[in-house]
This record gives structure tokens, sequence and C-alpha cells, in this order.
């Protein structure tokens, strides 16, 4: 798209003096931060020096917490089967201890069958290494280097020898004298093996009492954290359940890569199969090089027990086989899809716990690193951890988008797109990201652009839309007989959101296209060709571009007097639209995101897709009337439980009131409610509330089977109007299925509020447990727990990446 003129040059920013207020301002906000930077470093240079000097004792504490963490959900399970605590935690370290000591015998019988043995296999090994060395015998092509340097050598010793006063080797002298003692010799072999003892015997003691007593222990982070204690108590819930996932999770995929090791070695051949299957569940712990480390072993032994190369490429084959599987099966399906710990963060931690702790912080350091990523995810005074140590980006999506184009690298930011659309769709993207990128670019268009990033943010958005149009074509039938005109208002980033508009619309089913920006003339305007035009579009992103719109307007009005005017403001607050801009400006409607946009478009046109939306499937509608009529809610029997269902739900959400409704063929009824609501009442059940069902509240969600979340009732199409929402004055409404065991939707559970507000996925996890509870009552079912909602998680920044339970 090439560039236009689209209004006069913005003037240089004049020069402040050297007096000016801000100048100080500034320099002292700089001052502030190298002291604060100063301040950081001198606690991490302490922090690091406890780590280190206090090793001895934090070690003992770091694998205590870590095994309690694993063994804690155990020891939960005993006591909610009235097992007392103290005898669940015995029961569970007992168990622990008994497995390890057999797992101890089994590795110990192996390595003393396997040490026996080895010497028979030292005839094989010389014979191997006998055959290779004759493979490589013969001419190569670094002999003649070789022998070059051999030659010098020889002639430097020579010449030294010759050399007058040169001195003979030294001879050697061996001082004899009484031996050791018996008891240091003692001492000596016993030293390294108390050593261990004693940490074991420390790490048990530390065990039995965090299991032992773990509400005092969050009690006292509690208070050692501060800040508000529902947020703290949340976020220390969360991240114990994360890590105690984490730890069992990585038990078991390396338990389910361990046992097939020495199961498939054993078929194999190889000795000492158990042994190697135990090294190789351990050696796991270590991301990237401990599975390496771990195959060394039992190819080297395959190498020497096989006198071919049969056993050697067998065990091979197995390790790469149960890599994949593990990789690619078993760790996507126990952790999910999301990564956390970037491919970085890991190399580093297991540097940084290596040099301070020694070969014990190798195999500690992923543990370690992943309870601090989730601490940081959830605990504002240390979420530095997560940017740190996390996979997912530090700049959120559109701005990392925004940064590819002013460093004038389209293609990543296409890659970027691309990913995010794959997941949310194309309409979802512009909406979300696309016109948040626009409105970055205005906001740093006078304060921190300088014009080659103006040029390629440009440049880079029209590519983009170009290649995302390309590969997410509309429908052929919407490229003709066009009904909706998208104008850019003003400036450049006015028409590339005209251009989002077009596609998204397209995409809904609209016949839409655009028009050229320009300076708003009679000329300009008699130039669009707008004949069968229903609706024009106009795009802004400016602030307050009342003037420019009434221009616009009326030169519209003028000339195409029976065009519907539509205004888009991009950029403007939600609180800043009067009732009255509308008609002030001279438009029909004004809009203030796209997916409002095209709603509202794609409503007011009767051939759109989404104007039928509502139309279901015969046999489905039947099935559903039927798990309707099986509940007999209508008849009112369980009126007085529903109006509390309804109250508990208004009160936790804070909300003015609750309902529950059920959609039955023809209207809508309320058979349950947190107070009285002002309405048609039926006469089977004077105080149930009934509507037609083409102007239900729930029915959207009864059609489409998902929650339901409008944050402001007056920016969506379907219920700006709405006479119940109206009446009721909501402004904020939410409704969640209620859904049965067969999966038929039968009504929703529904919120309204007089303020507009916002809902987080764990809320709505609360609510769908609420509405199956509904859903028990109406059925006289045990409640169906409902699967958790998770946001998509971002992609990684690293290829590699340990993975973190969701």
């Amino acid at each position: 798209m090439a560039l236009q003129k689209t209004g006069p040059l913005v003037p240089r920013h004049q020069r402040l003096p050297d007096d000016d207020p801000a100048l100080a301002l500034d320099a002292g906000d700089r001052r502030t931060g190298i002291v604060q930077i100063a301040a950081w470093l001198i606690v991490g240079a302490i922090v690091i020096g406890l780590l280190y000097f206090g090793r001895d004792v934090l070690i003992p504490l770091a694998i205590a917490f870590l095994v309690s963490f694993a063994l804690g959900p155990l020891v939960k399970v005993l006591v909610r089967r009235g097992i007392p605590q103290v005898a669940a935690v015995l029961l569970v370290m007992l168990a622990v201890i008994a497995a390890l000591l057999g797992l101890g015998l089994l590795i110990t019988s192996q390595v003393s069958v396997l040490s026996a043995e080895l010497p028979a296999y030292q005839s094989t090994i010389r014979s191997k290494i006998a055959g290779l060395g004759q493979q490589i015998e013969g001419p190569g092509l670094f002999d003649g280097v070789f022998q070059t340097i051999t030659t010098v050598q020889e002639q430097l010793a020579t010449a030294l020898q010759d050399t007058p006063g040169s001195v003979a080797d030294p001879m050697a002298v061996t001082v004899v004298g009484d031996g050791p003692s018996p008891f240091s010799t003692a001492m000596a072999w016993l030293a390294p093996a108390l050593a261990p003892l004693a940490t074991l015997g420390i790490v048990v003691v530390f065990v039995f009492l965090v299991l032992l007593d773990r509400g005092d222990l969050r009690d006292r982070l509690i208070r050692l954290l501060g800040g508000n204690l529902h947020r703290t108590t949340d976020a220390l819930e969360e991240a114990g359940k994360r890590i105690s996932k984490y730890l069992l999770m990585q038990l078991v995929v390396n338990a389910t890569y361990g046992i097939p090791m020495a199961i498939g070695l054993w078929a194999i051949g190889v000795p000492g199969w158990i042994l190697w299957g135990t090294l190789a569940a351990i050696m796991r712990f270590i991301p990237y090089v401990g599975p390496m480390l771990s195959a060394i072993f039992p190819l080297a032994l395959a190498f020497a027990v096989d006198p071919g190369w049969q056993m050697v490429l067998m065990a091979l084959a197995l390790i790469l086989i149960l890599e994949l599987v593990s990789n690619n099966i078993v760790e996507p399906l126990l952790y999910g899809t999301s990564t956390g710990l970037s491919a970085l963060s890991l190399i580093a931690a297991a540097t940084f716990w290596t040099a301070l702790w020694g070969p014990v912080g190798l195999i500690l350091s992923t543990p370690l690193t992943v309870c601090l990523l989730v601490l940081g995810r959830n605990l504002p005074q240390l979420a530095f951890f997560d940017t740190l140590l996390g996979s997912t980006p530090a700049l959120d999506l559109p701005t990392r988008i925004y940064q590819r184009l002013i460093a004038n690298d389209p293609d990543e930011a296409y890659e970027i797109a691309s990913d995010a659309i794959r997941i949310s769709g194309v309409t979802a993207f512009y909406n979300q990201t696309g016109i948040e990128i626009l409105r970055q670019a205005t906001d740093d268009y006078h304060a921190n652009a300088r014009v080659e990033h103006r040029l390629r943010v440009v440049d880079g958005m029209d590519r983009l839309l170009d290649d995302l149009q390309e590969d997410h074509p509309a429908p052929a039938d919407t490229a003709s007989a066009e009904k909706v005109v998208c104008i850019g208002g003003k400036w450049q980033v006015d028409a590339i959101s005209a251009q989002m508009l077009v596609h998204a619309l397209c995409l809904s089913g609209v016949a839409a296209g655009q028009r050229a920006t320009g300076v708003v003339t009679t000329a300009y305007v008699d130039k669009l060709e707008l004949d069968g035009i229903r609706t024009v579009v106009l795009s802004y992103f400016s602030r307050d571009p009342d003037t420019a719109v009434r221009g616009f307007v009326r030169r519209l009005r003028r000339r195409w007097p029976d065009v519907r005017i539509v205004l888009a403001l991009w950029n403007a607050p939600e609180d800043s639209i009067a009732a009255d801009r509308a008609e002030s400006l001279g438009v029909d409607q004004i809009v203030l995101s796209l997916d409002e946009a095209v709603q509202r478009l794609s409503l007011s046109h009767a051939d759109s897709p989404q104007a039928a939306a509502e139309a279901g499937d015969a046999a489905g509608e039947r099935a559903r009337l039927a798990a309707l009529a099986a509940t007999a809610v209508l008849d009112g029997h369980a009126r007085e439980e529903l109006d509390d269902l309804a109250a508990r739900a208004a009160d936790a959400f804070d909300v003015d009131f609750a309902f529950i409704s059920v959609v039955d063929a023809d209207a809508e009824y309320i058979v349950g409610q947190s107070m009285d609501l002002a309405g048609q009442k039926t006469e089977t059940a004077p105080e149930m509330i009934w509507m037609p069902r083409g102007e239900g509240l729930s029915s959207p969600v009864v059609t489409s089977g998902e929650t339901l979340v409008v944050s402001d009732t007056e920016r969506d199409a379907r219920f700006s109007d709405h006479p119940a929402v109206r009446r009721w004055k909501g402004r904020f409404y939410i409704a969640t299925p209620l859904r049965t065991s067969d999966d038929q939707v039968i009504g929703a559970l529904c919120l309204m509020d007089d303020t507009p507000r916002q809902i987080e996925d764990g809320d709505l996890d609360f609510l769908d447990k609420v509405a199956a509870d509904v859903v028990s009552l109406l059925t006289e079912q045990d409640p169906v727990a409902p699967e958790p909602r998770r946001e998509v998680p971002p992609d990684p920044r690293a290829m590699l990446g340990q993975r973190v339970p969701d």
C-alpha cells in the first residue's frame, strides 16, 4: 500500500533549557535507579554468599523440602481417610525408605556381579580395539604432519643432550617412614561414607518435621511475605500444588523411562540392566546432559560384551526410541503443552547451582529452578524470577509484533501473528492484537518514534495484512455486491484499521470493501462510489476527532443521504462516550472495538451467517428438550434450593443479582433467583418469570454451549437494547451453561451487575462448579467436576524448555 499524505508535518520538539525542572526530575530518577540497582546487586551478593557458605545446612534443607513437596499429597490422602497425621507421615516415610533400601540392595547386587564379570570382557575389548586400529591404519590425511612433528621433537631432544652443561635427569628419592596408623586408615575410609549418611539422616528428620507441621510453616511464610492475605494464601496454595505435581510427574516420567530401559537391556542381554535402568531414571533429573551421560554406560558395556556390533546397535536404538517416546508422548501427556523454563535458564541454573553446591547442586538445579519459577509466577514480590527463568515472552503479544515492525523484521512479526491466529482466529487477533499495535504506534507517533520507525510500522503492517488476507481468504461471495465500506479517517493507521475491519467483516459473511483515505473535500467524497452501499464505517485513532468527523459526515450526508454511518473510535476510553455523542456528531452509531463493529454490522445484515446463528440441529434440540423435561423443573419443585444457589453465586461474585434460567421450546423461564425480579409471571407458577425464547438472555449460551461474558452490555449489540437488561439495569452480564451428564445444555446460570467489569478464568471455574451443583440438584445425580479453564500459553521464547505442570 502506497503512503498517503495524511496531514501537516509535526513540528520538532523544542530543546528544554538547562535549568528546566523536567531535566532535574529526570536526573533525580536516574540517580534513584542507580541506587536501586546497586542495592539489588548488594543483596544478590549477600544471598549468593549465604548459599555458598551455608551449603552444609542448606543442601539437606533443600532436599528435605523438595521431598516433602512430593510426599505431601500422599500424606493428605491418608489423613482424609481418617489416619492421624503422625501415623500418616510415618507410614509414608517408612514406605519410601523401604522402597529405597530394596532398590539399593538390588543395585548393590548388580554392582557386585558386574564387577566380578568385567575381567572376562577384556579379551573382547582388546579384539575390538585391535580391529578398529587395523581399519584406521594406512596413509591418512594428517600422517605427514604427525611425522614432521615427531622428527622436530627428536632433533630438539638430540640438540639439548649435546649442549655443554646440560644436566642429566635427577635421580628420584623416596622417603620411607612408618606408614599411617590403623586408626587414621580407618577414618580415611569411613569419612567419605559418614558424610552422606549424616546428610541422609538430617534430610529424613527435616522431611518428617515438615510433613508433620506444614500448617505452621505455611503460616510463618505468609507472615514473612505479608501483603494481601487472600492473594498470598492463593499464591502459596497454587505454588505448592504445582511444585508437588511437578516433582511427582518428574518421578513418573523418569520411572516410565527407566523401567522400559531396564527391561529392554535385559531382553538385549546387557549385564547390569537393573543398575542402568535405575541410573537412567536418576540422571533424567539433570536436563539434556543427564540422559546422554546415562546412555554411555550401557553402550560401553554392550561394546565390551558382544564380539559383534548387534548388541550396541540394539541398545542405541532402544535409547533413541525411549527418548522420542518420553519427550513427545509421555511428557506432554503428563505436564500439558506449556513449557516453563527456557533452555538458557536451565543451563545457567545448572552452572550456578553446581558452582555453589557441587554435584548435588547439579541434580537439584532443575527442581530448585522450577520452584523459583512457580513462586515468581504467583508472588508479586518474586515476579522477576518469572522474567529471568520462564520461557514465556517477556513482552505481550502486541508489543512483540510492534517491536519486530520497528526493527524492520516483518517476517518474524508475521510468524508471531500466525501462531496467535492459529489459536484465537483472525477476527480475535485483529480485535485484541492488531488494534493494540496501531494504538501503540499512535501513542508513540509524537513521543518516541522517528520518521524511519513510522515508515517501518506502516509498511510492515501493510505486508502483514496482505499475507494474512492471502492465508485466510474471505468467501467468494463477499468480494462482490459490497454493502459495507470502511474508510480511514485521517492517518495511515486509520486506513490500516479499516483494512482489518474489512477483512474481519468478509470472514463473518458481510460483503465489505475499503476506500482510500484522503483529504476530506467535496471532490474526494464524490469519488467514493457509494452507490448501493448501505453502511459506511469511519475509522479513527485520534482521541479527539470530533471536528474532522463532523466535516466528513456533513459531506457524506450531502452526497449520500441514505447511507448509514458508523463511527469507529479505536482509541477512545469507554467512559468518554456520552449517550448523545453519536447524535451530536451526526452518525448513526459509535463502536469502540473491532469485535463490536463486526457484531453490530453482522446483525444488521440478514444475509450474514451470524444472523442465522441461532438455528440449531432439530434432532439435538429434541434431545435437549427431553433432558429438560426429565428434570421437571418447570413445576417449581426445587425453587427454594435454586434460589439459595443463585444467592450463593451472587454473594461470591459480589454482583447485584444472579438467576438460573432454563430454555424450553418457545420460552425461557427463570427458575431460581437471588432477589425478586420484575417481569412476566407464569400462570402455573406465579413466582416464575418467563420471556419469549427469541428475547431470552440464555439463548446464545444454549445455542453455543459455551460461557458468555459481556463486560459491558451497552457495547454488545445483542444486549444493548434488550428489554430485560434495560429493566434490570444490567451493564455486566455473564452466563455459564447448565450441562447435563449426557452433554445437553438445558439453561444457564447467570450473573448481572450495574457496573461494567472483567472476570478471570479462575472465577469462571468457580461459576462452573456452582452450575454443576445446579445440574446435580435438577437431575438428582452426583455433580460432575468441570474441566478447569486454562489460558492458552504464549509461545515460548526458546525452542527447548523444561515442562512445568499447568
